[in-house]
Parts: C-alpha cells; structure tokens; sequence
C-alpha cells in the first residue's frame, strides 16, 4: 500500500476526534538551524461550520486496534480497511506537508496495537525523528496512551506541545456497556499524571533555565455527545469537575455520529445532535469565562438544554430578581451576566464608565448586543426609549434568528417545543462565532 493510500484511510480515521485545538502555546522556534514554530501568530487556525479546527495534519498513525468500542469506526470488529504508518512515513510525511504550506503543525492519534506500551513508544518514535532528524520546531498535538507506562508518557510530553486522553463517555456505565476494554479510572491516571508533570514542569522551568518545557499548551478531553443517556446536567458537572481537577485548557464535545448498526446505540441514519453538542460549547464558555457554576445553568429538575435560547439567556429570563442592572455601576461579575454583553465588551464598560456616563448609544460602540441586553439593563436609571417590556418581544430578541425563522414557518404558538423536535434546527453563523469567540 503506498503513502496516498494509506492517508486516504487514516486521515478518514481520525476526523471524528474534535479535540484538534492548535491554540494555547506561544513557543517560538528559536533554532537558526530548525523550522516551524509554534508562537500564537504562527499558527492558522480554520474552522469548520459547526466549530471544529481544521488547521493540522489530522491523522492516525494506525486504525488497527486491539479495543472493540462499539461507538469508534476504528472497533476491533468493524470490517474497513486498515493502514499502519510507520514512524519515519509519519515524519516525513510532515515535513513534506509543512514544506508546500499545507499545514502548521501535527495532531497525532492512534488506534492501540500490541500494547498501549508499545504503541506510545512508536509515537514517541515518530515525533523524536521530527524534533531531531528534521528539527521541525512546529505545533505538535499527540494523543496520550491510557495504559501506557508513566515514564512514556512522561516521554511523550517533552516532544508535544499539548496533549489530551479523551475520556469519550459522560459515566463508567456508560463505559462499561460500549467500551468494555475501557476504564474511567485508567482514563484519568494518565490524565492527573501530565497534570502533575506540567505542574511540576512550571516550577522546574523557574529553577533551570534549560529545563524541556513538558506540553507547554496544556491538556484537553473530549466527550462523545448522544450516544448515551447521559443527560447534559450530567456532562456539564464532569466537566467543571475536570476543569477543576485536572486544569484542562478545553473540552470538546463531539456530536455522536452513527457509525455502524449496534443496538445500544442511535440507529443508522439518526442526525448528529448538532444543537445540543452547540449548546455545550455555549455553555462550556460560561464556566470557564463568566464565573457560572454548572449547577447554576442546568439542574436536578431541569437536566437539559433549552433548544430555544442559549444558556445564559435562559439563565437571565429564569432569574429576574437579579435584573435590571445599572450599566454605569454594577460590578463586572454582574455585567458578564447579562445576555449581549460578552468578556470584551464588559471590560470596555468597566474602563469607559469611568470617564463618563454610559446611554445606549454608548454601549452600541462598545460592542454590546443592545437588542438582547435590553431588557435586563437600566443606563442613568432608565429604560431604552420606546421599549415595550412583552414576553413575546422578549423572547424573539434572545432566540436566534434561524429559531424564530423556524417557528415562524411552523405556526409557533407559545408552547414549549421538546429538546429532540428542535435538533434539527442548525447554529447559525452567528451561533457559531459567538461558541468561538465567547461572546454571548
């Protein structure tokens, strides 16, 4: 099998890992004799639709695996075709792609074969030859082995910019029924251990000058969305809990798309749950920027997203004692709750008010979204002129425009439409900038 081939198949192999982030670092080459860096400015960064970054070589070194996960195209017991990579075609394969501009840099996973031993150390191999062999001083993403020995790990850090063990399934039983070669608890030993390494890292960096920075742009997850009953509550929690535990740089949520005929799992045919996996990452900026706890945006009685509005809006119409807010006095904490104004634009107010008193026209240059924050913000006492306070105006202004486009199709009369009638309702362009940017 030649190398086109053999990237034919383990290119396709590997475009349902979402967590291919290649943000976060700021690591320049600084070698007269290498090529690449990894600063910020240095990497592209190109998104799909739905959100996902599409600007590295995106590839599994095999899609031979010794694990039968029901929920992976890559199962043991699936029939496809299978291609191995061998460490040198790998590198080389980089090279050549950096070299024409193709790429920035390089996400590598891999099914397991042998033994999660042996194949961390052919990564290892793989990405030594690249720093080495080819001084290639670019953005590398590597997937860690749960399994593997920790001194490889450890190993594999100090070659990789980031990298990331994908915990995959919200719960063990969820685990226990589509990946039972697969553990939580052998999932996150690999996971606290390169917590700790970095860590430790940061310290040893201070102490010596010349210390190998170990996965300087951090870790991150991923999580299969829809293939379980897992309810968003319960996705939400675990990830504040990883953010928390773990210091993980983001979480990535990836819409389980049917990939075969199993009867624990959606049938064939069934749409990816596009919505919900986008209300996610709308969320997942709300815990990690605007100071929201997981308990705050979902509960015990209300586990899932309301496919209406975004979750700080709903937020915001469920908790109408916290508003209105005076703009030119209430605290920054508040300002980020309020539904139109994002991080950026809330410090500009912070900054601007200081100087003199803010109206609406005012917030209009500052970025605000004033026709959502309107209705939860008073300026020099005041309401916006001409603003008819309705449940009805109210709830248009928050909801999307392909939302109210929807339902303005469908003869919307008020009644609370279910989470899964509205799935296929897809984010819009403005959707996806604001899960991009934060901006909510």
């Amino acid at each position: 099998m030649d190398i086109s081939e053999k990237l034919k198949i383990l290119a396709a192999g590997a475009r349902y890992d979402a967590a291919c982030t290649s943000s976060g670092v700021d690591r320049k080459g600084g070698h007269q004799d290498g090529i690449g860096s990894a600063s910020a400015c240095g990497i592209c960064h190109s998104f799909a639709s739905d959100g996902r970054c599409i600007s590295l070589l995106k590839i599994l070194m095999t899609n031979y695996c010794l694990y039968d996960c029901k929920y992976c195209i890559n199962r043991r017991s699936n029939d496809l075709p299978r291609a191995r990579f061998t460490p040198e075609e790998i590198a080389e394969l980089t090279i050549n792609f950096y070299r024409r501009n193709y790429i920035e840099g390089l996400f590598l996973s891999s099914g397991i074969i042998q033994s999660p031993d042996y194949t961390c150390e052919q990564l290892i191999e793989a990405l030594t030859l690249l720093r080495v062999k080819y001084k290639f001083y670019g953005y590398i993403h590597v997937k860690a082995i749960p399994g593997a020995d920790p001194e490889l790990i450890n190993r594999l850090g100090v070659l990789a910019d980031r990298m990331s063990v994908n915990i995959e399934l919200p719960s063990q039983k969820s685990l226990n029924a589509l990946a039972p070669d697969k553990s939580k608890s052998s999932i996150l030993l690999p996971m606290g251990q390169i917590t700790q390494k970095i860590r430790q890292n940061s310290y040893e960096i201070v102490k010596y000058k010349n210390a190998p920075k170990f996965a300087p742009a951090g870790q991150s997850t991923q999580m299969i969305i829809g293939a379980t009953p897992d309810s968003d509550f319960h996705i939400l929690r675990l990830s504040e809990a990883m953010y928390q535990k773990y210091s993980l740089k983001r979480v990535f949520y990836s819409a389980y798309i049917p990939v075969g005929d199993q009867k624990l799992l959606p049938p064939a045919g069934t749409k990816p749950p596009l919505l919900r996996e986008h209300r996610l990452y709308q969320a997942d900026w709300l815990l990690r920027f605007y100071g929201f706890r997981a308990e705050e945006i979902l509960d015990e009685q209300h586990q899932n997203f309301d496919p209406l509005l975004d979750p700080k809006c709903n937020w915001a119409v469920h908790h109408p004692e916290c508003f209105p807010v005076e703009i030119n006095k209430a605290p920054y904490e508040m300002l980020l709750r309020v539904p139109g104004i994002g991080v950026k634009s809330a410090q500009r107010i912070v900054t601007a008010r200081r100087q003199a008193k803010l109206d609406y026209n005012d917030l209009r240059k500052l970025g605000v979204v004033v026709k959502r924050a309107v209705y939860f913000i008073l300026c020099m006492g005041k309401r916006a002129e001409g603003l008819v306070m309705t449940e009805t105006g109210m709830m248009r202004s928050l909801m999307s425009a392909s939302v109210v486009k929807e339902l303005e199709q469908n003869g919307y009369s008020g009644e609370q439409l279910s989470f899964f009638d509205s799935e296929k309702t897809v984010p819009t362009l403005e959707d996806t900038v604001k899960c991009l940017t934060g901006e909510m």
